[in-house]
C-alpha cells in the first residue's frame, strides 16, 4: 500500500462576490479533485483548535496527526531546523521577514504594505540579513539568511510568550498596535529600517519598479519541538515535499526524508511537475508515505489575488493530482488524502479556524457518493465532520 497526501496550502475560502458568490474551489476547473470527491470519503475537519492560532505551524502540525495542543511550542523553530540552525535549550528563535513599509517618517506610524516585499529574491534577501546581521547582530540576537522573504533570528536566552504578531495578518493597517513590547525586539525592527532603507539592493528595486524591502519582523517565536517520529507513530517511511522550510522543518522533526526540488517556490510560479515527479520518485525508491505540499494557493489569499487563487487550484489539479492519479496506479493499491491545512479567505488575506474540505480515496474501494466537486458546500453537506483534527492522519492510514 502507497499513501500520498496533497496539501494546497490555504485552498480553503469564503464564498466572492467576483466570483459570482463561489469560493475558488467551487470557481476552479479540477476534474481529477472532483473526481476525488465523488468516489471517496468526504467531509470537514477542524485543523486548528479553539485557542490556537490558525497558522501554518499548528494547521499541518495536525494534518500530520500530531495534537498541536500538546507538541507545539512555535513556529521559527521548525524554520530554523529545516535551515540548519543548530538550537541549545534556551535558544528562541524567531521568524525574520523582510517586509515592506510605507513612506512615513516615524517608524511607528507605518502602514504594512506587502509582507513579503514582492517575494524578493533570495540572493536579494541574504544581501540585506548579512547587513542586519552586521550592524545588529552577534550579540544576544544572531540573524540567519533563509529564502526570499522568509529569515530567522536566534535570541539567546531569550523570551516567549510575547503574543507577536505576523505580517501577513496586517496588511494594509498601521502597524504601530501590532509591534512588540518587547523593547529589544522593538529596537532592532526600528533600526533595521535605518540600515535598510538605502541599501543598495533596494535602490536598484525601487529603479525597477519593485516594492523595497525596508525592514525585518520578527515574529513566531518558540523553542526546539520534539515529536515521536513518524515510523514510530504510524510504521510507515515518509517524505515531505515543500517549498517552504516549515513544512520541510516539520518534516524532519518527524525524521522524514525532506526532499528539494529545483525551481519549487512558495507561490504560483513554483514547479509542479517537478513536484509531482519527487512525490513518485519518493514512492517508487521505497516511501511507504509522501507529504506533499503546495503553498501557492496561501500566498494569494494572502495577497487577495483573486484570479491567481483560482488558477493555482487549477494548476494543481493539471500538473499535480490528474498525473499523480495516473502515475500512482504503478503501486497497485494505494490512498489518496486531499485538503488544506486552514483557509485563507481572500476578503481577510490571513488565515482563519473554519473547518476545511478533505477528502480520502482508496484505489480499491471507490465510494459513490453524491457529491459532484470537491469544495467546502459539498463537503460540509456529506455530514462528516472530524472535530479533532489530528486524527485524520490515523484515518486516513486506518491506523
Amino acid at each position: 500500500m502507497k499513501y500520498l497526501l496533497l496539501l494546497g496550502d490555504g485552498m480553503a475560502d469564503f464564498p466572492v462576490v467576483e466570483l459570482g458568490g463561489k469560493t475558488p474551489l467551487q470557481a476552479a476547473k479540477k476534474p481529477s479533485m472532483d473526481f476525488l470527491a465523488s468516489n471517496g470519503e468526504m467531509g470537514l475537519v477542524k485543523t486548528v483548535a479553539e485557542g490556537l492560532s490558525p497558522g501554518s505551524d499548528v494547521a499541518n502540525l495536525c494534518v500530520m496527526g500530531y495534537d498541536p495542543m500538546v507538541y507545539y511550542t512555535g513556529r521559527s523553530p521548525v524554520e530554523a531546523v529545516s535551515m540548519g540552525i543548530d538550537l541549545s535549550e534556551t535558544d528562541v528563535a524567531i521568524r525574520c521577514n523582510l517586509v515592506c513599509l510605507s513612506d512615513e517618517t516615524i517608524y511607528d506610524d507605518k502602514v504594512m504594505i506587502d509582507y513579503s516585499a514582492d517575494e524578493i529574491s533570495t540572493d536579494e534577501a541574504r544581501l540585506l540579513i548579512e547587513a542586519v546581521q552586521k550592524e545588529l547582530g552577534g550579540g544576544e540576537i544572531t540573524f540567519h539568511a533563509g529564502i526570499s522573504y522568509r529569515h530567522c533570528a536566534v535570541w539567546e536566552k531569550g523570551s516567549v510568550g510575547l503574543g507577536l504578531i505576523g505580517p501577513h495578518d496586517i496588511s494594509d493597517k498601521r502597524i504601530k498596535p501590532y509591534l512588540p513590547k518587547n523593547e529589544l525586539l522593538l529596537n532592532m525592527m526600528r533600526k533595521s529600517h535605518d540600515i535598510l532603507k538605502e541599501h543598495p539592493v533596494n535602490i536598484k528595486r525601487i529603479e525597477k519598479g519593485l516594492r523595497p524591502a525596508n525592514s525585518i519582523w520578527l515574529w513566531g517565536e518558540g523553542t526546539n519541538l520534539a515529536i515521536p517520529s513518524f515510523k514510530e507513530k504510524y510504521g510507515l517511511s515518509g517524505s515531505m515535499i515543500s517549498a517552504v522550510d516549515l513544512l520541510k522543518g516539520l518534516g524532519i522533526c518527524a525524521e522524514m526524508s525532506s526532499i528539494d526540488v529545483p525551481g519549487s517556490t512558495g507561490n504560483i510560479h513554483t514547479n509542479y511537475t517537478g513536484e509531482m515527479e519527487a512525490a513518485i520518485n519518493e514512492l517508487r525508491k521505497g516511501q511507504d508515505f509522501v507529504f506533499l505540499h503546495i503553498e501557492a494557493p496561501d500566498e494569494c489569499g494572502h495577497r487577495g489575488e483573486i484570479e491567481n487563487k483560482v488558477r493555482a487550484i487549477e494548476l494543481i489539479d493539471e500538473k499535480v493530482l490528474t498525473p499523480l492519479l495516473k502515475e500512482m496506479k504503478q503501486f497497485g493499491h494505494f490512498r489518496i488524502m486531499l485538503l488544506p491545512d486552514h483557509a485563507t479567505p481572500l476578503a481577510l488575506k490571513t488565515h482563519t479556524r473554519d473547518a476545511v474540505p478533505f477528502v480520502i480515496y482508496d484505489s480499491k474501494k471507490a465510494v459513490t457518493t453524491k457529491a459532484t466537486g470537491y469544495d467546502e458546500k459539498q463537503a460540509a453537506a456529506t455530514g462528516v465532520y472530524v472535530e479533532n483534527g489530528f486524527e485524520l492522519m490515523g484515518r486516513f492510514l486506518k491506523k
